[in-house]
């Protein structure tokens, strides 16, 4: 036999071993036999006896613990220790916040789908399904968006008073305190149904639910705070707001410069221990209407009347809006749109310390308070508008498209058309997917960290994009604002959701992969906790069972990034049927690539690597369209596989994996250690990279989807509100598509004998009369063509106003006055 077959033998063994993460007590053992097994079959004994030696100078030091420690570990410990960065405070509290889900395994390289896909499917319960189909639906047939962000800027007192009626504002808040005690899919629900409808109505109802006083209090309150204020926020009788954002302090909230001196003061006639507070805060959602205001600050004592401590840190307190001193009620006007935002101040405000979130207990506590609540109402509110706004979008535009006509086709049939049609499709599929899955990780009883920042981001960019093309179909109806419009002011609130709750652009370079490369590794945490450990021996213990895990799950990592990439991911165990085990293989590489170059990242840049903020967003792209595409094939599963739907899912699919691939490539290419860079192409793009933008085929198929009625497009157009109503014009249109169809026949036949014919009628009316008479048409088919006439001139149509109309309440006053003035 050849020289080159033992080590043959080492190279299959290593490959084997490292694909499957067997032990390396396993490889040793397997490479052995393997040894043996070619010296038997006659292969160069000088050969052998070298691989031999070799096999047992990397692995004996290895296995014998006591030999390994000081000789391997302790030097690498003290090295790392070196290299470790510095954590801020707002880094550790981010980093401690929140648990790991299925996220976890999609950095793994290696993800377990059946961890996956045993979750149970998301179901309302019957109570939630009623409130869905009642109060809901009522709140959205009594809600006028032109009404409301045109007239009153506003909604009506009416609807206020409905949704406290109804409890809309406590739908976290559990029964035993007067709430619906709702779960986060009903949350989830219950948004995305309203969102569809008015943007005004849907944060208005999302804000209490989410990042507010309700969730601080079921978390961290005194039993005192649950029973005075949990009851009265259920019912409505308190507005909550929180005030956290300030002029100097948005994504850098620890910085706050609002802070608060502990001291003696008056109180409901009494002189206590309390807070003084000066604090400047704006865009604070619900400021201006609020009865109660959460707010963030941080504490000082400096004459130790708590203890010795004078920095007290961020604490969370809450202020009655007849609190003496809070400046309270102006608004801002955040892109013409209605929701109540406003700026609130104070200077030298008293406070007792029982008006403290969680009392005196949790004084400095309040960043991590703010981080653990906000990856809960973060995963819902924002995923979930933008899941509401986007199914809206796709099913209306869809109709719009069909109904439509130019050059005598519809629209939709224009390529150019039909391409914008199929992204938005795609779009609002994942969406859909992404902001139930974020929900389904809550009631899991999750904190989902990771995920939540994924669906913020990559949920309100879909929905971006979603407007931009329902916006670029429609035209001149998008374009020109009336009660007609159901686009103009989603268009307009799109930046709104963009930069709210962690702007977009930060979320993406500095939080999915930041928190996400510690939070999700299964080693990295470990690590940094064992290397910091005081104990020396525990610490070289640890530190040594994390170190060696890592380095054979990157040498992994390595091997099957690799082996899959050099086979197009067409091998290796996977779920799924016939058609989707495709998918899963393409994630599992996809996976070991992150993970690779995750591990390489860390390893060669260390603390730099958190600066390299567009390799940190790029690294975050392919975690996050992971996540998102596991996602997408949780839903098809729980949906029974259905056939219809498979253009959506693939379109959506291979939209991820094209995106993954070119931030894998954009990584690689700008790595900053040139060499690394070019290596980790040859094991993660052995080939180069294969992956395509969905095909022009496919698009078509799902563009179609939309402008047909089927199961699928009633599938995407779930939990959406599309009642054909007075105040619902999308509704209306969508609701004219089958008539549209079932006319499409008859229009085509009349058309065509008009077109042959010498009839000198110009007007439509004579021009059906003449229609029977020459028999083209039957007077039931002249009746359907007339109704056809009317639903597309009703889609069609936009809004004109008178211009006293337009002018603003405030210039009319102003000249009203001035005319009493010259009387």
């Amino acid at each position: 036999m050849s020289i080159l077959a033992p080590f043959l033998a080492l190279v299959l063994a290593t490959l084997l071993v490292a694909y499957h993460r067997w032990s390396l007590a396993i490889f040793t053992a397997l490479t052995a036999t393997l040894l043996v097994a070619v010296a038997l079959a006659g292969a160069n004994l000088t050969a052998t006896i070298v691989a031999a030696v070799l096999l047992a100078v990397v692995t004996l030091p290895l296995l014998i613990t006591p030999l390994r420690q000081p000789l391997i570990t302790a030097p690498l410990l003290k090295f790392y220790t070196k290299i470790l960065p510095p954590l801020s405070d707002t880094e550790k509290t981010a980093l401690e916040a929140g648990t790991v889900g299925f996220e976890g395994e999609l950095f793994s390289g290696m993800p377990k789908w059946e961890q996956l896909l045993s979750q149970p499917k998301p179901v309302l319960t019957a109570e939630e399904q009623a409130f869905l189909d009642g109060p809901v639906e009522q709140a959205c047939r009594m809600t006028n968006d032109w009404d409301i962000t045109h007239v009153r800027n506003d909604m009506p007192p009416e609807l206020w008073d409905y949704l406290k009626k109804q409890k809309f504002f406590g739908m976290i808040i559990p029964r035993e305190y007067g709430g619906l005690g709702f779960s986060a899919l009903a949350h989830h629900k219950v948004i995305q149904k309203l969102a569809s409808i008015s943007a005004t109505l849907s944060s208005t109802v999302g804000v209490p639910n989410s990042l507010g006083p309700a969730e601080l209090l079921l978390h961290y309150g005194t039993d005192e705070q649950k029973k005075h204020y949990l009851p009265r926020l259920a019912d409505g009788r308190e507005i909550p707001c929180f005030a956290l954002t300030g002029p100097t302090a948005g994504s850098d909230a620890t910085s706050l410069p609002d802070y608060g001196i502990v001291c003696e003061g008056d109180w409901n006639g009494a002189r206590v221990l309390g807070v003084k507070l000066t604090f400047d805060k704006r865009y604070i959602t619900l400021a201006p209407v609020a009865t109660v205001i959460g707010l963030a600050f941080r504490l000082y004592d400096p004459n130790k009347l708590l203890g010795d401590e004078a920095d007290r840190g961020i604490t969370l307190a809450l202020m009655p809006r007849e609190t003496d001193g809070l400046n309270i009620g102006r608004r801002h006007f955040p892109l013409n749109c209605a929701f109540q935002n406003g700026p609130l101040h104070g200077k030298e405000v008293f406070l007792p310390l029982s008006q403290l979130i969680g009392g005196e207990d949790f004084i400095g506590q309040g960043w991590r308070m703010l981080v653990e609540v906000l990856s809960v109402g973060r995963a819902i509110t924002l995923p979930s508008t933008s899941s509401g706004a986007s199914k809206l979008a796709a099913v209306v535009t869809g109709a719009y498209a069909r109904i439509r006509k130019q050059f005598g086709l519809s629209i939709g049939r224009f390529e150019g058309v039909e391409e914008a049609l199929a992204r938005i499709a795609g779009n609002a599929y994942a969406c859909a997917a992404l902001a139930q899955a974020t929900a389904a990780a809550v009631d899991r009883g999750e904190k989902p960290a990771v995920p939540s920042a994924i669906a913020k981001y990559h949920a309100t960019e879909m929905a971006r994009a979603v407007a931009a093309d329902a916006m670029d179909i429609h035209g001149g109806k998008g374009v020109i604002l009336g009660p007609m419009n159901y686009l103009g002011r989603g268009w307009q609130a799109a930046p709104i959701s963009i930069t709210v709750e962690g702007a977009n652009i930060m979320t993406r370079s500095l939080m999915i992969f930041g928190q996400g490369a510690i939070r999700c590794h299964p080693w990295v945490l470990k690590e940094m906790q064992a290397a910091t450990h005081p104990d020396p021996e525990v610490r070289l213990r640890e530190f040594d069972v994390n170190l060696f895990g890592h380095i054979g799950f990157a040498i992994s990592n390595a091997v099957r990034s690799w082996i899959f990439g050099l086979f197009g991911a067409r091998i290796g165990a996977a779920p799924g049927d016939a058609y989707t085990r495709r998918y899963y293989r393409k994630l599992n590489r996809y996976s070991a690539n992150l993970a690779l170059v995750a591990d390489t990242s860390m390893l060669m840049l260390g603390g730099k690597l958190k600066f390299k903020e567009k390799l940190s967003g790029r690294l975050g792209d392919v975690l996050s369209h992971l996540y998102i595409a596991s996602a997408m094939l949780k839903r098809y599963e729980d949906e029974g596989r259905p056939a219809a739907e498979q253009p959506l899912l693939a379109l959506a699919f291979h939209e991820s994996a094209h995106k993954i691939e070119l931030a894998l490539s954009g990584a690689l290419r700008n790595f900053p250690i040139r060499p690394v860079g070019w290596l980790l192409w040859m094991l993660v793009f052995p080939w180069g990279r294969r992956a395509q933008a969905p095909s022009d085929r496919l698009g078509r198929r799902a563009a179609a989807l939309l402008m047909s009625p089927s199961d699928a497009r009633d599938r995407l157009a779930d939990g959406i509100f599309l009642t054909p109503c007075e105040n619902n014009p999308a509704g209306r249109i969508n609701s004219f598509l089958p008539k549209v169809i079932l006319a499409e026949p008859v229009e085509r036949k009349f058309l065509k004998a008009l077109k042959n014919s010498d009839i000198e009628a110009l007007d439509f009316p004579a021009q059906l009369a003449e229609g029977v008479a020459e028999g083209w048409i039957t007077a039931e088919e002249k009746l359907q063509l007339e109704e056809l006439r009317a639903l597309t001139w009703e889609t069609i149509t936009v809004d004109d106003f008178d211009p006293a109309d337009l002018v603003s309440a405030s210039l009319n006053r102003e000249q009203r006055a001035a005319q009493h003035r010259a009387a």
